[in-house]
């Protein structure tokens, strides 16, 4: 595995250093807001660009931004602040659900589904802390999905360079044969695979099954990196203020 220089000297990004030599007050607009459990530090910047944060009245328009002690922040127009004390939602994603925190179609997303499990279970874990997921599981696929509000664990899972394996378990319409398989599908019954990789592209799963002639009917993510799904059901979740082994 490559590693980084920054990454060498215990940084996360590049842009650490620059913060760490030239600002001992402040924090970076995305790993602050990452820190508010708003958003991974990805998802952070997309925010920034869509103009949805201000900063003291003003629209943040640089992803270089500072924040120091004192200054306001806002997405949305409501004010946000860093949480302490961080929260892990380990589910079981059911099919139908859409695995971001809006959607301009009107489906249902997980934070729809954070919603309705606040309503219904008083997980005191979870009080009010917000949630973010961390990486996607596609519409029509279930299986094990991460939320939380930390966003240095969200970037170690997420960021090619950690090199975190995702497993998915997939039904295809095809009865299976050596022809299908190589090192990262395996064949574990008639008409069903495993499938490791490394990143979460698009629909990647059911692409590249589809590239060598199988076409999936159900496809599920049994675990990521070191944790499992074990025996969640669809919809089913563990919450946790301790942080999960990847």
């Amino acid at each position: 595995m490559q590693i980084l220089y920054y990454e060498f000297f215990g940084f996360e990004h590049f842009t650490d250093i620059f913060d760490a030599l030239f600002y001992t007050a402040s924090m970076r607009i995305n790993k602050y807001l990452a820190s508010c459990g708003i958003a991974s530090r990805r998802g952070a910047e997309e925010l920034i660009l869509a103009r949805r944060v201000t900063l003291n009245g003003k629209v943040i328009t640089e992803l270089a931004m500072q924040i120091l002690d004192g200054d306001v922040v806002k997405v949305d127009g409501k004010v946000v602040s860093p949480e302490t004390r961080k929260v892990y939602v380990i589910m079981n994603k059911p099919r139908g659900v859409v695995t971001t925190c809006s959607d301009d179609r009107g489906r249902k997303t997980v934070i729809d589904l954070m919603r309705q499990i606040r309503n219904e279970t008083n997980e005191a874990n979870l009080g009010s802390i917000r949630v973010f997921p961390v990486g996607r599981l596609d519409y029509d696929t279930e299986g094990l999905l991460i939320l939380t509000n930390d966003g240095d664990l969200a970037r170690e899972i997420t960021h090619p360079s950690s090199e975190i394996s995702k497993v998915y378990i997939a039904t295809v319409d095809t009865k299976v044969t050596d022809e299908h398989l190589c090192d990262i599908v395996s064949k574990i019954g008639d008409n069903t695979v495993q499938v490791t990789i490394h990143e979460g592209k698009n629909r990647q799963v059911r692409k590249m099954l589809a590239a060598v002639g199988l076409n999936v009917t159900d496809l599920k993510r049994v675990a990521i990196g070191n944790l499992t799904l074990g025996k969640l059901k669809p919809g089913e979740f563990i919450c946790t203020n301790t942080k999960p082994r990847i």
